[in-house]
């Protein structure tokens, strides 16, 4: 079933919000303003609240709309189908407007808090038109055993010789392993992991070929390098599990963090930190050498492997000023040493779920003065702003970073405190 639909707004999951007759429809590849013939999704009952669809004309255009420079990514009526840019029909000034408004809707709907967000580009990804960005990707081997993404709404396997959003550096490491020739198993998960290189260094042994979790090429152990207030810190990180993806995010968001922190121990010589869902040591190892000149630091990760190599990373530059331990954050919080007990500054990095009542109230129990919340989802962020309202802390600062261009995502880092009594 095909409508014509005038789009009225912005909505979750890079789609946009119009209506059939009162009937709520969600859009992929639409802009607001627009007005474009659409594609509805299968089933389509009647009864259902909202319907959701895909535009497969553009009859009046917005401003921001561009031409997808990934058309495989594009919409299924376009030769696209293939996930991972959701807004590779939005120019990179219009994402960002995106985005913006994804993070100041989310704000004031659950978190009741009126912002203005600042949104930071990363270096290279306007002269690189939002492409070659990541230094992980993932595929599956489709029946002839080519690298290949799945065709949204069908089960059909796209072969692929290239991935646009990959970094260069990636592409070269996947040209030399021969990735794009194939001759894997039919269904197998293929994963490239190659840390970007610093200072025009030649990537050498530094990266991963991963089938089905197993190495094939390079190593499971990788060396990240991120500069910090003018230090130079290196992280040994599993080939398999999480780290920043853009090539530029670890670097952006550590400096942003290092510069709250030390705005809110304003000059003390000595502090207390906790660093909650600490993954290996991003944050930690900046915050253990530079927040203050006697730092002593609490950290939480949940992933055991993480935890293992955060404590490497700490036993490198010979670090003994971190409590490093592995559980889940709320479990953990319940029982923490005295000298720890009451930090001066927590830093999170939540998951997409958010932190939720349970970790905000530990935190507001710990009577922490300053909270810096790192968030990959609006929504969450929003939900836990209203949380930490309710338990005595404001809104103080918030600054977003787009370190996922052609997405719908978005990284925000907030800055609350505690509402002096």
């Amino acid at each position: 079933m095909e409508a014509t639909i005038r789009i009225e707004r912005y909505a979750d999951q890079g789609r946009c919000v119009g209506h059939i007759d009162g009937r709520v429809v969600f859009v992929r590849f639409a802009l607001p303003g627009e007005l474009v013939r659409v594609e509805l999704d299968e089933p389509h009952d009647r009864e259902e609240r909202f319907w959701t669809g895909e535009v497969v004309e553009v009859l009046e255009a917005s401003e921001d709309r561009a031409e997808p420079i990934w058309p495989l990514a594009g919409p299924l009526a376009m030769g696209g189908g293939v996930g991972g840019a959701d807004l590779v029909h939005v120019s990179l000034a219009g994402q960002l407007k995106w985005k913006t408004c994804s993070i100041v809707e989310q704000m004031l709907r659950l978190g009741h808090t009126a912002v203005e967000v600042p949104i930071d580009r990363m270096p290279q990804d306007e002269a690189e038109r939002g492409l070659h960005w990541r230094t992980r990707i993932e595929m599956i081997a489709d029946a002839d055993g080519r690298p290949s993404m799945r065709r949204r709404g069908t089960h059909v396997r796209v072969p692929i010789d290239t991935m646009p959003l990959a970094s260069r550096a990636l592409l070269d490491v996947a040209e030399r392993e021969h990735v794009w020739d194939g001759g894997f198993t039919p269904g197998s998960q293929i994963r490239l992991s190659v840390p970007e290189p610093r200072d025009g260094a030649a990537v050498e042994e530094n990266y991963a070929v991963l089938v089905d979790g197993e190495v094939t090429a390079g190593t499971r152990a990788l060396t990240e390098k991120v500069t910090v207030a003018g230090r130079d810190f290196e992280y040994g990180v599993d080939a398999g599990g999480f780290w920043q993806m853009h090539r530029q995010a670890p670097i952006a968001l550590t400096n942003h963090v290092i510069n709250l922190v030390r705005g809110e121990l304003n000059g003390a010589q000595s502090a207390c930190v906790w660093d909650l869902y600490s993954g290996s040591g991003l944050f930690t190892l900046p915050l253990a050498s530079l927040a203050a000149e006697r730092t002593r630091m609490l950290s939480v990760e949940g992933g055991k492997t993480a935890v293992r190599n955060a404590q490497r990373n700490l036993r490198h530059v010979h670090l003994d000023n971190v409590d490093v331990r592995a559980g889940d954050v709320a479990k953990t919080l319940v029982n923490v040493r005295n000298d720890l007990a009451r930090p001066d500054v927590v830093v999170l990095d939540p998951p997409r779920a958010g932190a939720r009542a349970k970790v905000c109230g530990q935190i507001a129990n710990s009577e922490a003065r300053s909270v810096i919340y790192i968030a990959c989802n609006p929504a969450s962020l929003a939900r836990d702003t209203a949380t930490l309202a309710g338990l005595g802390y404001e809104l103080a600062d918030i600054h977003a970073f787009d370190i996922y261009p052609t997405t719908h995502h978005v990284e925000t880092v907030a800055l609350f405190r505690k509402h002096k009594r």
